[in-house]
């Protein structure tokens, strides 16, 4: 066996784009990071083709914001539309969102992971490790031990304080903790199709859900000239039967995509499924991204929830690392994102259950209860989902509007105030400072603090304090931003190391 390498702060399996975030943020924020990653080269075919406006802001909190427009294209908008063409489900999204960025971003992964990759290797306390497949990995009380082996069967040893599993859909961390996960049993086969057009050609909305009992089919953007048609396997058919370029050419033919207009990258017979990890940290292991959770694509949340695991995680890691709290705090992040997640998995299976409907009789029925209910009417994105507990006060948990104090916000701790400067007094200005943390004054007619100032107003409150993930640990009132800093010193004092 080879002589361990220098230890890390923390050890990253997977190189996704989970785990490149998960060691972006880490190490700008000084943090020694190794990440092992069993493929060579970025995979080179899509998975995921979407994120939300608050995903690019979180790519951008680790580094990535400049090069964002590069490799995805802002989505007009998403359709339902029944058998005949009638709109069920309409929404609209805006090219400069609630947080900043546009609300639906169409994108080739291999572009964003190579983009990723880029900004790691600028980073200098970021080892990629490639072509390395862990086999195992051990832990102590002071620390973990991964054991990966090369293409030649060499073992390599790895050593770090803290190791996370970003590894995807088959995580080897997870079998290797023998992590159970729940499983919903929700799952279909669908016929996926990447395809390279020839020629641009404009498509509205840019994603579009056809809900026809003869067969279900979603269109979404990939990026430039890319799209992803999916066709769903039928009750009478099997995914076999599907899985031939000649059935993808034929189903793609009425949608006016054939091998004159277009370059098949790829077509295959893949399987949804709806499952979580029960447990996402044991011991000095965790699990994030798909490895801890898998959910139908209909909302198009599968790798934007597993950015938001790690941008949650990294924060807390750091915290932990430099002593500034106790290990316990590190237990809010299984509360706060499998909650989190959970919602997400079952908020796609719903989706996927109105979708999913073969039978002509039951989805008119469908269509026109959906009709019936306002169905069809322009409205725009939903608010990003709260979190419901964990390390927050009562109202707290919401994503704050995106706005000019982003970088402030993600370096860490920010409490945004109408106050006076002398309402914060020194022992509040040195939890903040001890958390890494800031002040931002709001002038009362400063326009380019519109959107905090609506934030505090719509809850007469003078005074908000955001986490680095830009989740809003806790409003206050005039009058009351001792105790709110208080509070944040209280709970994390629960965590802080005795001594």
């Amino acid at each position: 066996m080879a002589t361990p390498s220098s230890p890390a702060d923390v050890l990253v399996v997977g190189c996704g784009p989970s785990g490149a975030v998960l060691a972006s943020l880490l190490a700008r924020r000084g943090r020694r990071v190794t990440v092992l990653e069993r493929h060579r080269e970025v995979f080179g075919l899509p998975r995921a083709t979407s994120f939300d406006g608050e995903t690019a802001r979180l790519l951008a909190a680790a580094g990535v914001g400049a090069g964002l427009s590069e490799i995805s294209v802002p989505a007009t908008g998403y359709q339902w539309r029944g058998a005949d063409q009638q709109v069920l489900l309409n929404i609209r999204f805006s090219e400069v969102g609630r947080y900043g960025w546009p609300d639906a971003n169409t994108m080739h992964q291999p572009a964003l992971e190579q983009l990723l990759g880029t900004a790691l290797v600028a980073e200098p306390g970021v080892d990629v490790r490639r072509g390395l497949s862990v086999v195992d990995v051990r832990q102590t009380d002071d620390g973990v031990t991964a054991i990966a082996e090369d293409e030649t069967g060499t073992a390599h040893t790895f050593q770090a304080d803290w190791l996370v599993g970003c590894d995807g859909a088959n995580s080897i961390v997870r079998e290797l903790t023998a992590v159970p996960m729940t499983d919903l049993k929700f799952s279909f086969e669908w016929l996926l199709c990447d395809v390279e057009l020839h020629e641009p050609r404009e498509f509205v909305p840019t994603n579009l859900q056809l809900c026809d009992p003869a067969r279900p089919t979603t269109l979404v953007g990939s990026g430039r000239d890319r799209r992803r048609w999916e066709f769903m396997c039928l009750p009478e058919e099997s995914g076999a039967e599907l899985d031939n370029v000649e059935t993808a050419w034929r189903l793609l033919a009425p949608h006016g995509v054939t091998p004159q207009t277009a370059k098949l990258l790829r077509s295959g017979v893949y399987r949804s499924h709806a499952r979580w990890a029960q447990q996402w940290r044991q011991g000095r292991i965790f699990l994030a991204g798909d490895a801890a959770h898998l959910m139908p694509p209909f909302a198009g949340q599968g790798m934007c929830s597993g950015i938001r695991d790690v941008s949650n995680l990294a924060w807390k890691l750091d915290l932990v690392l430099g002593g500034r709290a106790d290990e316990r705090l590190l237990d809010t992040y299984t509360l706060e994102r499998r909650g989190h997640t959970k919602a997400a998995v079952l908020a796609s299976v719903k989706l996927g259950r109105v979708i999913c409907v073969t039978d002509p009789a039951a989805a008119a029925d469908r269509d026109a209860a959906i009709l019936a209910n306002g169905g069809g009417r322009r409205t725009s994105p939903p608010e990003a989902t709260p979190l419901a507990a964990g390390l927050l006060r009562p109202g707290g948990g919401d994503v704050i509007p995106g706005g000019r104090f982003d970088d402030l916000i993600a370096a860490g701790f920010l409490l945004i105030t109408t106050e006076q400067p002398d309402a914060v007094g020194d022992s509040q200005r040195a939890v903040l400072s001890g958390l890494g943390g800031t002040v931002a004054h709001l002038g009362p007619d400063e326009q380019a603090d519109g959107r905090y100032l609506d934030y505090l107003r719509d809850r007469s409150a003078a005074s908000v304090l955001v986490r680095p993930d830009y989740h809003v640990y806790g409003t206050a009132a005039a009058g009351a931003l001792a105790a709110l800093l208080e509070g944040l010193r209280d709970q994390l004092g629960r965590h802080r190391p005795s001594g």
